[in-house]
């Protein structure tokens, strides 16, 4: 399948997209992606349909620093999991190095790597995204990103030697050297950071070292798991979709960014088929919301995608052998609720 990202690249899109004039949720629907699923920043999406997002909202606000913009209201945490190790690390180097190593864990398109030579440390940016459309956007919101990551440790007053840019220049560069630096060059052989090889030995002052052992082997545990196969992620969108009453396999297919034929066909290698998917996932879903005597079964039935309550009632009954009531009411006297 098409490489995918969390779906915290696009954290404060809606605010951004907003400030700037533009209906950022209509967008969003344009190019397939869900705007229900933001508030899940640890989902994973369509990368080639945020990279067309991002082109596609730069154009309607007519804003060629729109990548830019959204890369400054990036946060550390943003990156997920692994910003908890990367406060841990020793020095810059240490902590851009794990980066780069694990950068598949946040975002399945991007290829950095980092070089020194001559007393400067240079991090190369690349994007991989399945197939060639223009990704300007997408590019500039990953270099932004480094960038931005660098002042976390060096402090918001560092400026790198220099930012390259395969690509050629906006036409008003005044974003891009208040957020990148002084220096900013494009139309070169390579898009990237340029900073001194010296910085890189800056100690982090934000380190424990008595918690460093302890975020590395939180950070392994969770880096052992991290080949999420195409089984999994259709379930997680599954668990996204089922609320906004649109779970369908095309739905699923346009956020994975295949067609509903590759689905199924991914599904089926594993002995799966989507319509079993779906039943797997609201039968565990309903035994926890239907636990909780808080939420009325009329709330239930709608986060779990049914048109209405009777038919919510029809497939619990068929799948718990008792009705929704019945077994909440056990579960609350602490019998075995799908006892006879």
């Amino acid at each position: 399948m098409k490489p995918l990202v969390r779906n915290a690249a696009l954290s404060s899109y809606v605010e951004l997209g907003q400030s700037v004039g533009i209906d950022p949720r209509a967008l969003m629907k344009r190019v397939g992606l869900d705007p229900v699923g933001l508030a899940a920043q640890d989902r994973w999406v369509s990368g080639d349909a945020v990279t067309r997002l991002l082109e596609l909202a730069a154009a309607t606000a007519r804003r060629e620093d729109f990548g830019l913009l959204l890369a400054e209201r990036r946060r550390f945490a943003n990156l997920g999991p692994i910003s908890l190790v990367l406060r841990e690390e020793p020095d810059v180097r240490s902590a851009l190095a794990l980066l780069v190593r694990h950068e598949r864990m946040y975002n399945e398109m991007l290829r950095s790597r980092l070089t020194e030579a001559a007393g400067l440390a240079t991090v190369r940016v690349g994007l991989e995204l399945g197939e060639f459309h223009e990704s300007r956007q997408a590019v500039e919101l990953a270099v932004g990103t480094f960038i931005g990551f660098l002042r976390e440790f060096l402090g918001p007053r560092w400026q790198p030697v220099s930012v390259c840019f395969t690509h050629a220049a906006p036409r008003d560069l005044t974003t891009h050297r208040r957020l990148l630096g002084p220096v900013v060059e494009f139309d070169r052989e390579f898009t990237g950071i340029v900073l001194y090889a010296s910085e890189l030995d800056t100690p982090n002052k934000l380190s424990d070292p008595l918690l460093r052992d302890y975020a590395r082997q939180y950070f392994e545990s969770l880096a052992v798991t991290t080949d999420t196969t195409e089984l999994d992620r259709v379930r997680e969108l599954i668990e996204v979709l089922l609320p906004t009453g649109r779970c369908s396999v095309e739905q699923v297919a346009g956020s994975l960014g295949v067609d509903r034929r590759t689905v199924h066909r991914h599904l089926a290698t594993t002995g799966e088929t989507f319509s079993g998917l779906v039943n797997a996932t609201r039968t565990q879903l309903a035994e926890q919301l239907v636990a909780n005597p808080s939420r009325s079964l009329t709330e239930i039935s709608g986060l779990l995608g049914f048109s209405a309550p009777s038919a919510f009632s029809r497939w619990f009954r068929e799948q718990f052998g008792t009705s929704a009531r019945d077994w909440r009411a056990r579960h609350a006297a602490g019998a075995d609720p799908s006892a006879d």
